[in-house]
């Protein structure tokens, strides 16, 4: 058996533990907009239903009871644009992460077979090929790649890291060569309810996939709409076909979403206002970084949608890492998400409104 150092690349943020300190040793503490977590609280109404589903002795349904399945059928149709949706269309996961590193293995990709992702893009994409023994590649436009042996596509729109967002006609020329070659696609959809400067169009879109879910998968998660990274709250919309595999695969490994969160997705895809209102924390938090960080002397790059800002100084990204670690700053370098990204850093919004103040403060 392989040593894991083996399988997998080198965890990219243990490499940043040295700029925290120095950013940590500011007096006026550290600024930490390295990671996408959410601070703010979860919304009252979600935790009530968390709290009501607490006495839950028996064991879930991997699949979800049939009102989270009604729940996730009723957000994709009205927000997704999708069609003639029903239960098979739908699955819910252990937040969306373990799926992005697991799915390969249980669609028993290996060896020889290729998954294909953005080159830039979040790492668990390559993660997920390697612990599959799968080979990996990234792409500019998946539709310039020799299509032979890929098995697995990844698209992200918006983009983690860049904030890009694929236009309707980009998304509907990939699926169609997709769909040309054999190819699964999966589509990593997780930020699409925050688009700023462009508005985030599914794969599901009738207008994408001409109204039917063949070959195609979209990935949401409930983990930056809701504040409910902590509850592990995601689930997969498309391919009824794909879905039934997964179903079964993910029933004989257990891989079933607690109860209380189950009921607790179901109050928050039934509510929008939060969602606005979160929307708005965010929308504050993204006008007054980006200006400050434009004064600074930083280009914004992108960055039409998602929670983070794609910055550059032109410069290697761990000069500016150091840079704004000693105003007590901490970003992720951008080469974390690929070597294209070796001149930039990403800047979450992922922090109190005290927090980004600080940071405006300290980078007029």
């Amino acid at each position: 058996m392989s040593a894991v150092s083996d399988r997998l690349p080198t965890f990219p943020w243990d490499k940043l533990e040295p700029y925290k300190k120095t950013a940590a040793a500011h007096e006026g503490g550290i600024v930490d907009l390295s990671v996408g977590t959410p601070v703010d609280p979860v919304p009252e109404l979600i935790q009530k239903a968390l709290i009501a589903a607490a006495d839950s002795p028996g064991y879930p349904a991997v699949w979800g009871t049939p009102e989270l399945r009604d729940a996730l059928v009723g957000w994709s149709e009205r927000r997704l644009g999708a069609r003639g949706f029903t239960h098979h269309n739908v699955l819910p996961i252990v937040g969306s992460k373990e799926l992005v590193a697991w799915l390969p293995t249980q669609l028993g990709l290996g060896p020889g077979d290729k998954v294909a992702y953005p080159r830039l893009a979040y790492p668990t994409y390559e993660v997920g090929a390697r612990l599959a023994r799968a080979d990996h590649i990234a792409y500019n436009d998946p539709t310039e790649l020799d299509p032979a042996g890929i098995k697995l596509l990844w698209l992200n729109s918006p983009s983690n890291p860049t904030g890009r967002v694929l236009s309707k006609d980009e998304l509907t020329r990939i699926v169609a060569w997709a769909r040309e070659h054999g190819i699964l696609v999966f589509s990593d959809e997780c930020y699409i309810e925050l688009g700023w400067e462009a508005d985030p169009v599914s794969v599901l879109h009738p207008d994408v996939c001409g109204g039917s879910y063949e070959g195609i998968v979209s990935v949401h998660s409930l983990s930056k709409r809701s504040n409910l990274a902590g509850y592990r709250a995601a689930f997969l919309a498309g391919d009824a076909a794909v879905l039934g595999e997964l179903l079964q695969i993910r029933k004989h490994g257990g891989m079933m979403t607690s109860a209380p969160t189950q009921a607790a997705v179901v109050a928050a895809l039934g509510d929008d206002q939060h969602v606005q209102e979160q929307r708005g924390r965010y929308a504050a938090r993204r006008t007054a970084l980006r200006d400050a960080l434009v004064k600074h002397g930083f280009r914004i790059e992108h960055s039409e949608a998602s929670l983070y800002l794609w910055a550059t100084r032109d410069e290697s990204c761990w000069d500016t890492v150091a840079h704004l670690a000693e105003l007590g700053i901490l970003v992720a370098p951008g080469d974390f998400y690929g070597p294209a990204g070796d001149r930039f850093v990403r800047v979450a919004l992922t922090a109190s409104d005290e927090r980004v103040a600080a940071a405006v403060e300290r980078l007029s």
